[in-house]
């Protein structure tokens, strides 16, 4: 391999980096020491380069190495313990590269020549390396290799965790696979899973998925954890400037992050915020998308100070123009600013996030009036909502968190945060389509929405050696509150448009709400105890815990009078295992509860007014993961049991349930050098019992399976050059809960082309995408109250990203 001028350069740069580094680092002997001390290591298999960065974060040292050439070769990872001359020997066998003792604490890594001898590489010390930049390994910056592949995931109570380790299932999102979708919110990004489906529309007045068929963030209070954090992340729809990773996690996670605002069972979605790494970073972004929708975004992240222990990072965007519906016009914008201090025991952050967003002509879910059959859906394009109606959110949020080591084994930590949202609308709350023909009904309302939320937890972490096994075990106590209020006038006038051609309505003069009164509170309180034995090499793993959740919550009328009080509390447990026969398979399985307030027995029952006792999901799951040099692949099979309030003759009881059992199956594979499949897929026996009405009928929105296949390849004639392509598909939906009106299945194909320019002065990235190819007409989806949204209309997306 040929070495230039530049490589050079930068090789002396780095050098000379580190050894003038060396003057604020130990003395060489306690260097030396820590190197020959022994450390118990969780690492993945992975590229090379993300798995050395680990590895140095880990041990807590300095590495220097080419990013470019590592991430090329595989490596199997590392568990259990070792010094770090011996955990570096493992990780660097056979991979042509040895490390460098620069004998202040850091480490050059160098390929090995012919010259080098045997001995001489054995008796150097190995490290990591980044082009362009010495710098403290520090993972949360996220992995750019791997094509979007990152592993680590917040599993709130259980700490950050190795993918592999995990006893539930995860995937992660970074932020280069962010970057290439050209995602705008998080929705963009998490439908990449086959578990999970939007059920709105990005013109739309918020973000709502289902996760295993359950729904997720479907109302007032934003269900998406920040940094995992409830109470933070913007309230209705999510964008992506400012989010470094995105988590999502399959399954009920109560015992980790505490219960979700909403209760949602199904799964989480956490996004961990971009923070200044130890590169500085200077990037700019402009964008389109159709019809005309113009953007910019720019993002700044620096480090500060003799040790570099202060980070700042800026990241701020806008959006706005014609979007691809009719008469819809949208402006949004977002800002984030996040503080950070990494000492040798201490750390902390302060995040800070604006978002604000405006939509004209917002579109609204339509429902439909039982006895008729789900009309064909409209061309994409179409939009019932008029250009006077509109959808105005302004969103603030402040989150702090610290963490200290009291000692290697012990870390106490807490956070205290909140959000606030303000909310301006006008339009058709539920615009129904009355007949076959595509008659839609429709009447106006102006709403005002304030909703507050903060949040609080503190807590300790704290590993304890027994004999052959270790314990982490974690206990914490957190605190969620939210406040909704809302102030609404109905228009007296009903009108008739129709999906096809829509009607020209005249504007309507609605007064503002006089008020905007409190219409409830709630309070989510807890208690968390996890305990985590593994063996010294970590092959094996089990895991229990549990959290006591208590529900406290008032729903209140104008005059500011409780009417309604609930006051409940559950236990939510967890039992989990996980075996790693080799670095390159895991083996899993867990029961997981989670928790969601009960209902309140209606007026219309006997025991009218009676409070059920919180309702408790359980997942079982067990499934096997492989990560291999250029394949990973999950399997898994579940089965979540989430409590139904019915009738139970003339009284109200929870005796109803929805089971929701599936498979799933992901894969990512480099087929040949260059071209990467990324496949995956979910199929759902979803099904309501206990109920005499509804017993044996599928659940509302439930397909029964769930599609996604991906693929890229990188043009070797055209070096930077990558084309995309990506199918979804979908089951048929039931739109009632009798099972008697459906939607059919729905398959939807993208394509897309990026052009990585590496050899300008400033790196660029140019990508074009275009969605829905074939500008396929139907029914996307159907929520959970039956709500249905058309599919979104063929779509084109520009963008051009530069760094500097």
């Amino acid at each position: 391999m040929q070495i230039g001028c530049r490589q050079i350069l930068v090789g002396i740069i780095l050098a000379t980096a580190i050894i003038l580094d060396a003057q604020d680092c130990p003395a060489a002997g306690s260097v030396q020491g820590a190197a020959a001390e022994a450390h118990t290591y969780s690492i993945p298999p992975g590229p090379l380069d993300v798995v050395l960065i680990q590895f140095a974060t880990a041990s807590k040292m300095d590495l220097a190495f080419d990013a470019d050439a590592l991430r090329k070769l595989h490596s199997a990872g590392l568990t259990g313990p070792h010094t770090i001359a011996d955990g570096i020997g493992i990780l660097l066998h056979e991979t042509g590269y040895y490390a460098v003792d620069l004998r202040d604490g850091g480490y050059l890594i160098r390929k090995a020549s012919a010259a080098d001898t045997q001995a001489e590489a054995a008796q150097t010390l190995p490290t990591v390396t980044v082009v362009g930049q010495a710098y403290r390994a520090d993972v949360s910056q996220g992995t750019e290799a791997g094509h979007g592949i990152a592993r680590t995931v917040n599993l709130g109570a259980l700490g950050s965790i190795g993918g592999m380790d995990s006893p539930v299932s995860t995937r992660v999102f970074d932020a280069r696979e962010i970057r290439d979708q050209q995602a705008y919110s998080v929705a963009d990004v998490v439908e990449n899973d086959a578990s999970v489906r939007s059920v709105s529309k990005p013109g739309g007045i918020l973000d709502a998925f289902t996760i295993r068929g359950f729904p997720y963030s479907n109302g007032n209070f934003g269900e998406i954890a920040f940094d995992g954090v409830y109470g933070i992340a913007s309230n209705y729809r999510v964008a992506t400037g400012y989010v470094e990773r995105v988590e999502l996690i399959k399954g009920p996670a109560t015992l980790l992050y505490g219960m979700s605002p909403g209760g949602s069972v199904g799964g989480a979605i956490n996004i961990v915020p971009k923070r200044a790494g130890d590169g500085d970073v200077t990037e700019a972004a402009a964008d389109y998308g159709s019809l005309s929708q113009f953007g910019a975004n720019i993002d700044v992240g620096r480090r500060l100070g003799g040790d570099r222990a202060f980070g700042v990072r800026f990241n701020g965007g806008y959006r706005g123009g014609d979007t691809a519906l009719d008469n819809q016009h949208r402006d949004a914008g977002s800002g984030a600013l996040a503080f950070d201090y990494r000492g040798s025991q201490l750390r902390a952050s302060l995040d800070v996030i604006a978002q604000y967003e405006r939509i004209s002509a917002p579109f609204r879910l339509l429902h439909i009036v039982a006895g008729i059959d789900v009309p064909a859906a409209p061309d994409g394009h179409r939009n019932i909502s008029q250009p006077w109606e509109s959808s105005e959110i302004h969103d603030g949020a402040t989150l702090a968190r610290v963490a200290y080591d009291v000692d290697e084994n012990t870390q106490v930590f807490a956070h205290v945060g909140g959000g606030r949202t303000r909310v301006a609308r006008v339009f058709a709350i539920t615009p129904t389509i009355i007949n076959e023909a595509g008659d839609v009904s429709v009447s106006d309302t102006n709403y005002r929405f304030d909703v507050a939320r903060t949040s609080a937890e503190a807590g300790m972490r704290w590993r304890v050696a027994i004999g052959p096994m270790t314990h982490r075990i974690a206990l914490s106590a957190s605190g969620y509150r939210d406040r909704l209020n809302r102030g609404l006038v109905n228009s007296a006038i009903t009108s008739l448009t129709n999906l096809y051609d829509p009607v020209p309505l005249p504007p309507q003069s609605i007064a503002d709400p006089a008020s905007v009164p409190k219409v409830s509170s709630t309070y989510l309180t807890g208690l968390s105890l996890v305990d985590t034995v593994s063996t010294r090499d970590e092959s094996l793993q089990l895991t229990a815990g549990f959290r006591y959740q208590r529900i406290r919550s008032d729903n209140f009328n104008p005059e500011g009078v409780v009417i309604e009080h609930y006051d409940a509390g559950a236990l939510a447990p967890l039992l989990g295992i996980v075996f790693k026969p080799n670095q390159a398979v895991s083996l899993y399985a867990h029961r997981i509860d989670g928790l969601s307030k009960g209902d309140v027995a209606p007026t219309s029952a006997a025991n009218a007014g009676e409070v059920m006792a919180p309702y408790r999901s359980t997942q079982y799951e067990t499934g096997v993961r492989l990560a291999r040099q250029d394949l990973e692949a999950t399997f898994s099979a579940f089965q979540i049991s989430r409590p139904v309030g019915v009738m139970s003759g003339a009284s109200f009881a929870a005796d109803g349930e929805q089971r929701n059992r599936g498979l799933e199956l992901g894969v990512r594979h480099e087929l040949l050098p260059g071209v990467r499949v990324n496949a995956g897929a979910m199929w759902l026996d979803a099904t309501i019992s206990g109920s005499p009405a509804l017993s044996g009928k599928t659940p509302v929105g439930v397909p029964s399976w769930q599609l996604n296949l991906g693929a890229e390849w990188d043009v070797r004639q055209i070096p930077g050059l990558t084309l995309v392509t990506a199918v979804a598909s979908n089951g048929a939906q039931y739109v009632d809960a009798a099972n008697t009106q459906q939607v059919p299945s729905w398959t939807r194909w993208d394509l897309g082309m990026r052009y990585r320019v590496s050899g300008a002065r400033y790196p660029a990235t140019v990508r074009l995408a275009i969605r829905n190819v074939m500008g396929r007409r139907g029914w996307a989806a159907v929520d959970a109250y039956g709500g249905l949204a058309q599919a979104d209309p063929r779509v084109a997306l520009v963008s051009v990203t530069a760094s500097f």
